[in-house]
């Protein structure tokens, strides 16, 4: 037997062994300064292009006015309780219908957080004798939510990303496998893909509804806001937003906020309202949030030059990557990856070249996220980004592969650090 502390002390886990050697910059870094892409980090000005503000509604003056004011008004504990016991309140529900009716739906049910609301909806709709279908690169709020549902006893089958033949595959699996137990099949996927921009083959799922019976449960974190011709979604941009049985969106993306909200048939979301345990057993929504939540909404169904601006910047970005021979895989959002080829050290070395000589500021993602080998830097542009950070951003990531490909990244050991 091992003592559990001893365990954790032998193996940090596959990112924690980095933790000594990158945190405070290449984990959990500190961006200061008002929210804009010009931030300070470590003290220098950087440009940074790191945050998910899509349509640069998080220091918009009239959020930054109802979210003062909500809290003057209210403070931040109002309401106490969950909202089945004490925490209801007349703007929750506004809320709810409000994004009910954005996104097509006849009803809504707001919560408290993406993450967690993801895994308590999975948790909710499948029992034990359903049957889950889900993408190979779902975010990790669906995964956790299929291992719960495996962890009761429910059955899983996993396709490749985007693998439609393969998600035929696994849907007739999941059919017998319903059928000899009385169960039902829930195919979950995502509007965008948050890593590498693509978006879920929505239209070709859909269209395997006239030779399955599933219900579909699309997660659209990234495409809320940014996608389809008013913004509702990757649901809208294919046109089948009244094809998807289950809606799910937060708002730490394009709302700039904090929250989420599924929403669906009537009967289906009352389901949820008094069956999801994340909400049952949490605190409410506090005022200020969901006061602040209904301006966001009402700025991102009125102010479409937001989101216009937004697709100018990331499409100028994407063009002048492409027209530079860069790899940015086959995006269709504004989330912009950049691939290139390197080990951990290479992929460091450049994104600290990046942060103090080009004061260029983005993620960087390597092994075990991703294959050995490959290095992905995540740029996401915003409406609040100019046509001048596009041209330095370019240059400097031209400048930098130039310096990875020359070898010049490749050292024995992790960089040294720069102290604050």
């Amino acid at each position: 037997m091992i003592d559990i502390f001893e365990k954790i002390k032998q193996d940090r886990g596959p990112i924690g062994q980095y933790q000594k050697a990158g945190h405070g910059y290449f984990s959990f870094p500190k961006l200061e300064g008002e929210l804009h892409p010009h931030m300070k980090f470590q003290g220098k000005d950087v440009l940074t292009w790191s945050l998910n503000n899509y349509i640069g509604l998080g220091n918009h003056p009239e959020v930054r006015e109802a979210d003062a004011q909500a809290a003057k008004d209210y403070g931040m504990a109002y309401p106490m309780g969950a909202r089945m016991m004490s925490g209801q309140t007349k703007k929750h529900e506004e809320l709810e219908r409000n994004l009910a009716d954005f996104v097509g739906k006849p009803d809504a049910f707001l919560l408290n957080y993406g993450y967690q609301g993801m895994v308590s909806i999975i948790d909710s709709l499948a029992g034990r004798n359903d049957v889950i279908v889900y993408d190979s690169e779902s975010h990790a709020c669906i995964m956790d939510g299929v291992f719960l549902h495996k962890a009761k006893g429910g059955k899983s089958f996993v396709f490749p990303h985007n693998d439609m033949d393969r998600c035929r595959k696994m849907l007739q699996f999941a059919t017998k496998r319903a059928e000899e137990n009385n169960g039902g099949i829930i195919l979950i996927t995502e509007g965008v893909f948050g890593m590498a921009g693509d978006l879920g083959k929505l239209d070709e799922i859909v269209a395997m509804k006239k030779d399955f019976d599933f219900r579909l449960v699309v997660d659209d974190a990234h495409g809320f806001g940014t996608m389809g011709k008013n913004g509702a979604g990757a649901g809208e941009h294919f046109g089948v937003q009244d094809d998807i049985d289950v809606y799910f969106s937060t708002f730490a993306k394009s709302m700039a906020g904090i929250g989420a909200f599924v929403a669906s048939d009537a009967d289906v979301v009352d389901y949820l309202r008094y069956n999801m345990r994340s909400q049952t057993f949490a605190k409410s929504l506090p005022m200020p949030m969901t006061i602040g939540a209904l301006k966001r909404l009402e700025l991102l169904k009125t102010k479409p030059e937001l989101r216009e601006n937004l697709w100018k910047v990331a499409k100028a970005l994407q063009n002048g990557l492409k027209e530079r021979g860069f790899d940015i895989g086959v995006t269709g959002s504004p989330v912009t990856p950049v691939m290139m080829h390197g080990g951990i050290i290479e992929a460091t070395s450049l994104v600290m070249d990046l942060r103090e000589n080009y004061n260029i500021f983005c993620s960087v993602v390597i092994y075990p996220v991703i294959p050995k080998g490959e290095i992905l830097l995540r740029l996401i542009p915003t409406a609040m980004h100019t046509m001048e950070d596009v041209e330095v951003t370019l240059k400097a990531f031209e400048a930098c592969r130039s310096k990875l490909e020359a070898g010049e990244y490749k050292k024995e050991d992790f960089p040294k650090i720069p102290q604050e």
